[in-house]
C-alpha cells in the first residue's frame, strides 16, 4: 500500500481520534493508510463514541486506546491533533494539522452524533486534498 499515512491524536485515543480514523478508513476505500493514538491512553473507548459510529457503519467495538509513539509520528505523512497540545511530538517535514473539536467524554448521545458529523466533513475535506480520486466510483 503506496498511499499517504495520516495519524489522528488526541489526549485519550478514546473519541475523537479513533472517529476520525474509522471514517478514514471506511471512506478512503483503502487509499490512504491511518492510525490513532493518544498522549495519555485512556483504558477504553467511550461506548457513545462505538455506537454513534456504529450508526454510520464504521465499526469500533474492537478498537482500544493506543499510546502516542515517536514510531507512529515519524511513519505518518500528516499528523492530526485534537487537543493534545504540547504532549504532541513535532518533527521536521511532517504536515500537521490541529482540528479543535469538542472532547465526546461524558457528552450524551446526540452531542457525540454532532462531532461525529464534524469530523466527518473534516475528513472528507482531508480525503479530496490527500487522495482525490478516493470516493471516486
Amino acid at each position: 500500500m503506496d498511499g499517504p499515512e495520516v495519524l489522528f491524536v488526541c489526549v485519550h485515543n478514546a473519541g475523537r481520534s479513533q472517529m476520525a480514523a474509522g471514517l478514514v478508513d471506511k471512506l478512503s476505500d483503502g487509499r490512504v493508510r491511518v492510525r490513532s493514538a493518544g498522549s495519555e491512553p485512556a483504558d477504553r473507548l467511550n461506548p457513545r463514541v462505538v455506537e454513534a459510529m456504529a450508526e454510520v457503519g464504521v465499526d469500533l467495538a474492537r478498537e482500544y486506546p493506543k499510546p502516542l509513539t515517536d514510531e507512529a509520528v515519524r511513519g505518518a505523512d500528516v499528523v492530526i491533533t485534537m487537543g493534545c497540545g504540547d504532549a504532541c511530538p513535532i518533527y521536521p517535514g511532517k504536515r500537521y494539522e490541529d482540528w479543535e473539536l469538542e472532547d465526546p467524554a461524558g457528552k450524551d448521545l446526540d452531542t457525540v452524533r454532532r462531532i461525529r458529523d464534524g469530523i466527518t466533513e473534516r475528513v472528507k475535506r482531508l480525503l479530496a486534498d490527500l487522495a482525490p480520486e478516493s470516493g471516486a466510483a
